[in-house]
């Protein structure tokens, strides 16, 4: 039996005719880019991918996919994208939100979509503030974000997206910034790559409303120095010159120490494959300015899905009783007729 190979697609391809509308040099750009140009390369025909956002700046994405898409109501992509992937499993489907549609009005709806499993890439735009609605405080502002919804200082304190997908069992989780293009590509590419709920937050610029918060994953002469760029089996070190590393103290804490003081072995060894969310967990806790920061692949592992589930258990219900009659269903039981 032959095969019809796929046509090679290129970024272009993935370009809709809609105009690009966001702000002047925000980091949504970069993040549609980069997008763009993984998707020619997971095999998967174009009309079998789709992008669903719910509400705010980063939700415009699906009109710029030359894909299919739904821009939904506030908080619930999660919700539509796990209706639409149970209805047909062939599809790649994405969800594209932001740390206020997610995480706010969408919390619970992002925690079910990940403790279910279900076989979606969820995108998560994080820019600590509702830039649509513009400029108030959002779940991830730190304490004492000062905002048009908090001019004397948030007294909030933040929620770490990864610490909370992890709680809930997520199986792939991940964190990239927006212009560092060549580490974003390969975090997309990898989630793309995943069976299940992939979780891959982003630092994304609001050169608006929030602009520079990010300058010490972003800058390229700071990065090295407060980031860990993890590595399967691999020590976590950073710095210039790689010569600072991470181990557990006597309390079985992330500690930083000098590489030449201490032996390679008692540094921490990254395991993306770690059954324990413990691991992963601990990474998640380590936030800049208090530590170095880890980015790239936190959590990779197996783990049944949901919709495989669901369309097991309705395909055995039919192959024991049969397809079913709706008109049938309709009229049994106790049935009456209004004249």
């Amino acid at each position: 039996m032959s095969t019809t190979a796929l046509p090679q697609l290129t970024a272009k391809d993935f370009a809709s005719d809609q105009e690009v509308r966001w702000c002047p040099r925000c980091g949504d750009y970069s993040i549609l880019a980069q997008m763009r140009k993984v998707l020619p390369n997971v095999g998967i025909p174009k009309e079998k991918i789709v992008f669903v956002s719910g509400i705010g700046c980063s939700s415009r994405f699906p009109y710029y996919m030359s894909t299919y898409g739904f821009h939904t109501i506030h908080g619930r992509a999660p919700a539509v994208a796990t209706g639409l992937k149970i209805a047909n499993p062939e599809l790649q489907v994405w969800v594209i939100t932001g740390d206020g549609d997610a995480l706010s009005i969408g919390g619970n709806h992002f925690m079910h979509a990940i403790r279910r499993n279900v076989d979606l890439k969820i995108i998560l735009f994080n820019n600590q503030i509702y830039g649509l609605t513009k400029g108030q405080y959002s779940p991830t502002s730190p304490q004492g974000k000062k905002t048009k919804s908090t001019p004397f200082g948030s007294v909030d304190a933040p929620l770490t997206p990864l610490s909370v997908a992890l709680g809930a069992g997520v199986t792939f989780a991940a964190k990239s910034v927006d212009v560092d293009i060549n580490h974003l590509q390969m975090v997309l590419e990898r989630a793309a790559a995943h069976k299940g709920t992939a979780l891959v937050e982003i630092y994304q610029d609001c050169n608006v409303f929030n602009t520079g918060v990010f300058e010490f994953a972003q800058k390229k002469d700071e990065k090295n120095k407060n980031c860990i760029y993890l590595e399967h089996g691999k020590p976590l070190k950073f710095g210039e010159k790689l010569d600072k590393g991470i181990r557990r103290n006597s309390q079985n804490c992330p500690e930083v120490v000098d590489i030449n003081s201490v032996p390679e072995d008692d540094l921490l060894f990254h395991d993306e494959k770690s059954p324990d969310p413990g691991y992963a967990a601990m990474l998640a806790s380590m936030r800049y300015p208090h530590s170095p920061e880890p980015m790239g692949i936190y959590r990779c592992v197996e783990k049944p899905t949901y919709d495989e589930a669901v369309n097991f258990q309705m395909n055995s219900r039919i192959e024991a009783q049969g397809t079913g009659d709706l008109e049938e269903l309709f009229n049994s039981g106790d049935t009456w007729t209004v004249k």
